[in-house]
This record gives C-alpha cells, sequence and structure tokens, in this order.
C-alpha cells in the first residue's frame, strides 16, 4: 500500500507539472494574442488594409495647344482600343487569329502580345491594338461573344488637327524611352506619351498635369475586385500661341511644292504670326505608331521634312542684306544717300573680277544709294563694302539680329553666322581677305542667316530701329475646367503681365539714325513699287489699299562658270535641283504704317523674283486676314482689354 501511495504521489506530481506548464503555455499564448489583438491591432489592422486596398496612378488629360484666337493645334479625342485578358480566352493564339479576321493586327503586335502573355499574370489586361477607327470599333463590340478573353476599351490619345501645316512648331508627343525617365512615376504608365519635339516638348510638364489615382480592392493574387474611389487628377495647363492658324495653313498650301520657309512677324511686339518650313510631316504619325520604312523615308528624303527650315536653315542672305551695308556707311558717316558709283558691269580687284548680276547689259550706269538698293546694283555695294570694312558691317548686322539665336520656343534654333577678321583667323588659321569684304557686301562668302533672323532684321528695319525679339508663346495656364472647356488663364506664367515685361525689356532702341533708316525703306519702297525695282512685277493689287516694301535676294550655292556668266549667268532647266540659287525676300507692309514683317526662303528656288512672287501672294493673305486686327485669346484688337472666352 505504501508502494501504491508513493507512485500516486509522483503520478500527482508530474500532473501537476504537466498542467502547470500547459496553463503557462496558454497563459503566453493569451499574452500575445492579446498584443497582438488589442496592443497592435491598428498596426496589422493598417497592414491587412494595404494587402487589400491597391492604389493605382491614373494619367491625367494633356493640356491643349491653342492658337491666337483658341483654334485647337494640338487636342485629345478618343482612342479606341482592344485588350486581351489571357486567363478568360480558351487560347490566346487561336484569339488573336480571330481578331485579325475583324481587325488589322500584324506580327509585331501578335509577338509582342504573346511575350506579354508569358511576363505578366493572366488576369492582367494587355494591349493588343490602339487608335482604331469607329468602324473598326464597332465591328469588335459586335462579335464579342466569339470572342472570349477580348476587351474594348475606350483611351485618350493626343490629336493634332491641323497635322503638316503647325508640325514644326507644335511637333508631337511619343512613347516614354528609358532616356527620358526622371523619377516621375507617371512616366512608368503603359502607354504615356511625353513631348518629342516642338512646343509639346518644351512645354511638356506645364501639359502633362499632375496624376490622379484610383483605390481598388485586390486579392491575395492582386486581382481587381472593385473600385472603392477614383480622383481623376488635374488636366495639364493649356498653352497658348502667337500663331494665326487660318494664315499658317494657307501659307503651307503656298508652299507645298517647294523646299521653302516663310515667317510672318508683328513688327513692334515681336508675334510671329505663322511660322510655315515646307516640306512638312504629320506629327500624328509619331503618335499612332510610326514604321521604320515611313521613318527612313522622312530621314532620307532629300528636301528634309524633318528639320524646321525656319529656325535651322542657315542660307546666304544674298541681296536682302544689302540694305544692312547701306546702314553701316551712312552711320560710319563714309558714305550717304547721295553717294554714288557708275556700274559698268565688272570691277576688277587684283587678278580677279567681280561682276554685277546686270554686267551682260552694262550695268546699270551711275546710281546712288537709293536707286542701287532698288535696283539691286552688285557694284555699288561692292564699293561700299572695300570702304567700310568687314568688321564694321558685321556690327551692324548683329544691330539687327543677325548671327545670333533668339532663344525662341523651339528647339533646333541655330545661330546662322556674322563672319569678322578675328573670326577667320580663328577658324581657318589664314588672314581675311580683301575680296572676302567685297563678297560680303553683298550677302555672300560666309555670311549666314536663318529666315527668322531675316524677318527680325525687316521688322527692325520697319519699326524705327527697335530691338522687337520674336516669340511663339502668348499665353499659359489656362485651365481645363469639366462642362466649361478650354478657359484662358490671367497672368498665370508668361502671360499678358509676363508678355509686356518682355516687350519692354526686349523693344529697346538700337541706336541708328531715323534719317538712315528712312533711307532704306524708301528704298525698299521703291524695290516693289519704283519703275526700275526688281520686284516691280509683285507689287500687291490695287484692291488692297496697301503697298508692300521689300528686297529681292538671290543666293549662289556653287560658283558661276565662265560659260554659265557669258549666258547671263541663269542656269538652264537641266541643271540639278541642288546647284540653283537660293531664292529670297524680305518685305514690310503696309508702307507708311507697317505692321508686318515678312521673310521667304526658297532652296534652289533660282531668282529673288521668284521668292518675291510667292511673298506677295503671302501679304495679300496677311492684309485681308489682318491677325492683329482681330481680337485674340485674353486681348481685344490693338493688344489690350478683356478676355475672350473660347
Amino acid at each position: 500500500m505504501e508502494r501504491d501511495g508513493s507512485r500516486y504521489k509522483a503520478f500527482s506530481r508530474r500532473l501537476a507539472l504537466l498542467g502547470g506548464g500547459q496553463l503557462g503555455l496558454a497563459g503566453l499564448l493569451m499574452a500575445r494574442m492579446y498584443y497582438l489583438q488589442v496592443l497592435e491591432s491598428d498596426q496589422y489592422k493598417m497592414l491587412a488594409e494595404e494587402n487589400r486596398i491597391s492604389m493605382r496612378l491614373l494619367a491625367p488629360p494633356r493640356g491643349l495647344v491653342l492658337d491666337r484666337f483658341g483654334q485647337e493645334l494640338a487636342s485629345n479625342r478618343q482612342n479606341y482600343r482592344v485588350v486581351l485578358i489571357a486567363e478568360q480566352t480558351k487560347g490566346v493564339a487561336e484569339t488573336l487569329d480571330r481578331l485579325s479576321r475583324i481587325i488589322p493586327i500584324n506580327s509585331h503586335q501578335r509577338s509582342r502580345v504573346l511575350r506579354e502573355v508569358k511576363r505578366k499574370r493572366p488576369f492582367v489586361p494587355i494591349k493588343v491594338a490602339e487608335n482604331l477607327t469607329w468602324e473598326q470599333f464597332a465591328r469588335v463590340n459586335v462579335q464579342l461573344p466569339d470572342l472570349p478573353g477580348v476587351q474594348p476599351d475606350v483611351g485618350e490619345g493626343r490629336f493634332y488637327p491641323s497635322g503638316f501645316e503647325t508640325a514644326h512648331i507644335v511637333g508631337y508627343v511619343s512613347s516614354v524611352s528609358e532616356a527620358d525617365l526622371t523619377g516621375d512615376p507617371l512616366l512608368e504608365l503603359p502607354g504615356f506619351r511625353i513631348g518629342k519635339n516642338g512646343i509639346e516638348k518644351l512645354y511638356d510638364e506645364t501639359l502633362r498635369g499632375k496624376a490622379g489615382n484610383s483605390r481598388v480592392e485586390v486579392n491575395a493574387y492582386g486581382r481587381v475586385i472593385r473600385e472603392l474611389a477614383r480622383h481623376d487628377g488635374q488636366s495639364g495647363d493649356n498653352v497658348v500661341l502667337t500663331i494665326d492658324s487660318g494664315l499658317q495653313e494657307k501659307i503651307s498650301r503656298r508652299l507645298a511644292d517647294e523646299s521653302a520657309a516663310a515667317v510672318v512677324m508683328d513688327i513692334h511686339q515681336g508675334e510671329v504670326l505663322a511660322m510655315v518650313s515646307s516640306p512638312s510631316y504629320d506629327p500624328n504619325a509619331f503618335n499612332l505608331g510610326m514604321s521604320n520604312k515611313a521613318w527612313r523615308s522622312l530621314v532620307q528624303h532629300p528636301r528634309k521634312p524633318l528639320i524646321n527650315k525656319a529656325i535651322a536653315g542657315q542660307y546666304p542672305p544674298g541681296s536682302t542684306f544689302k540694305m544692312i551695308v547701306a546702314l553701316a556707311a551712312m552711320e560710319a558717316g563714309i558714305a550717304g544717300p547721295g553717294h554714288r558709283v557708275f556700274c559698268n558691269g565688272v570691277v576688277k580687284l587684283g587678278r580677279s573680277k567681280f561682276h554685277c548680276w546686270r554686267h551682260r547689259y552694262g550695268g546699270h550706269g551711275w546710281v546712288d544709294m537709293k536707286q542701287a538698293i532698288a535696283q539691286s546694283c552688285d557694284l555699288y555695294f561692292y564699293d561700299l563694302a572695300r570702304r567700310i570694312g568687314v568688321d564694321r558691317i558685321g556690327a551692324m548686322a548683329r544691330r539687327f539680329g543677325l548671327g545670333e539665336a533668339f532663344g525662341i520656343e523651339l528647339v533646333g534654333e541655330k545661330d546662322g553666322l556674322v563672319p569678322s577678321k578675328d573670326w577667320k583667323l580663328a577658324v581657318t588659321g589664314e588672314p581675311w581677305q580683301l575680296g572676302e569684304t567685297l563678297i560680303t557686301g553683298i550677302g555672300q562668302a560666309y555670311l549666314l542667316a536663318t529666315p527668322l533672323q531675316l524677318a527680325v532684321m525687316t521688322a527692325r528695319l520697319a519699326n524705327g530701329g527697335m530691338a522687337v525679339r520674336p516669340r511663339l508663346s502668348r499665353r499659359q495656364g489656362a485651365r481645363n475646367v469639366p462642362g466649361e472647356g478650354a478657359r484662358p488663364a490671367v497672368g498665370d506664367g508668361p502671360g499678358e503681365d509676363g508678355a509686356a515685361r518682355q516687350l519692354d525689356s526686349a523693344a529697346q532702341p538700337i541706336g541708328v539714325s531715323a534719317a538712315n533708316l528712312k533711307v532704306i525703306t524708301e528704298a525698299m519702297s521703291d524695290v516693289v513699287n519704283g519703275a526700275r525695282g526688281t520686284a516691280r512685277k509683285y507689287k500687291l493689287d490695287k484692291e488692297m489699299n496697301a503697298k508692300m516694301a521689300g528686297k529681292t535676294g538671290t543666293a549662289q550655292v556653287r560658283r558661276i562658270t565662265k560659260a554659265e556668266r557669258s549666258a547671263g549667268g541663269k542656269l538652264s532647266k537641266e541643271t540639278p535641283w541642288q546647284e540653283r540659287d537660293h531664292a529670297l525676300f524680305t518685305a514690310f507692309a503696309p508702307v507708311g504704317a507697317p505692321r508686318y514683317a515678312i521673310a521667304v526662303v526658297v532652296e534652289h528656288g533660282g531668282s529673288g523674283t521668284y521668292a518675291a512672287k510667292l511673298t506677295k501672294d503671302i501679304m495679300t493673305e496677311v492684309l485681308r486676314d489682318d491677325p492683329l486686327g482681330r481680337s485674340a485669346v485674353g486681348m481685344s484688337a490693338g493688344g489690350r482689354g478683356k478676355e475672350r472666352k473660347i
């Protein structure tokens, strides 16, 4: 019995120890549960919520680009597209085969979809095709029952209503490349596009806007169950340009068959009313996706449609430069309006001969300064150039905007070139020659200018010698308000107040005598309206009730041979296009109260009179449209007044 009692006591102790241990473990477990469920409940609730709720970024609507009258140059439109969800198909390849019978799906699209199917989870939508026509989109919707896994979708894409006409100004948007990534999460959204050229590139962040977000509930695998909340974000700001899209379109049509550039400017405020470079390209092609073949055709095109010739084309100004030489002579006191030179068609310098374009007819005879400009006598300007020297010519040219980039709101603007003795020595290691000074006097040799610079030069001649600078953007900051459309902003960014400050600082006198400028502008009027002016055939029609002043220019692209000079210096029809002279014309109007300046350059156009013919047509349209006399966005006629709602 004693042995049984000790056994019972031992068993009871073990049972107590075991029970105590279990009780301790249960206590620890309950304490841990209390810690997790009570003390740390908020933290774990937050973590669980984060796993259940997913925040997704939404691309905002891109701001619009508008012309001076509120016409859309870059807008947004519905993008009809088709996406595919792999897990809902009976087979991705089979579904793509069926879909390709309804809408075009090329081999590149097909291989891309198949690659993405392997990389992504089966419930994640994959873009198959976008930018479908309404007819294509409708056909997909009608046949959805036979297309398991296919979902029609409507997004938003960029659209350029003016297309070719404003491509070099507005630019285009395209897909984000790795080099474009800056850490902005917007840039990593599938299908997001950014500005790649023109205004779209320069004001990309302004136009881009601020991202929205969508709160969605997902399961443990990341599948979306429902959307809980949505904030569409803030649309990008609108950018309003100085361009008149109607005038731009008319000039584009007039230059459609040429390799040319034309710039129309307000001579007082510097607003660029039209800037055309021909040929052009369709910016919508970059947004829709361009094939390698189409890209190569643009790059290899002999007339360079991708280059904005108005700001990046550099040409010898030819005889359009003669006004600068005449001003340099008058300002230096070396020759006045009454200075006369006898032109017999040729002048010798050492063993070289320098000809006048009229040498076959014995030259121009005796001419004074106005007559020399009106008739474009080369010998007269050889004489002036020899008297004043290349450095003083260059100094005057820079005062009128040649040889500098203006920082206009476009990428690729060139400086042109105004040579000097020091420049040549530094670049070539050779001293300047007197013969080069003579050639500079007629706008050749090393001189280079862009059409925009020639327009600025003409504007400064016509506005009384004020250093006006060109600009393209009129106002920024217009906000897209749902239900109200686009509204012009008030004084936001470089808008009305900013523009006024820019004018105050830019339009300073360049320090040229008003009397001397009058000599030049009267001579330019004689070019068109005088009895012997080189552009007398292209004066404005009487119905315009206005006169145009201007200057022809013919710039050689190669040295004329003796045989060609004996034939009059004119190139035959058999001369290859790229060997023909450039044709230039600069003009302002109306004479007496000028408002508009124009520069036209036709690559290999043959003669300045051809450019004068085009300029007459352009100036006629300018005066008929009179964009400065019509109320624009944020301004009444004359540049002041209340805003006008678009």
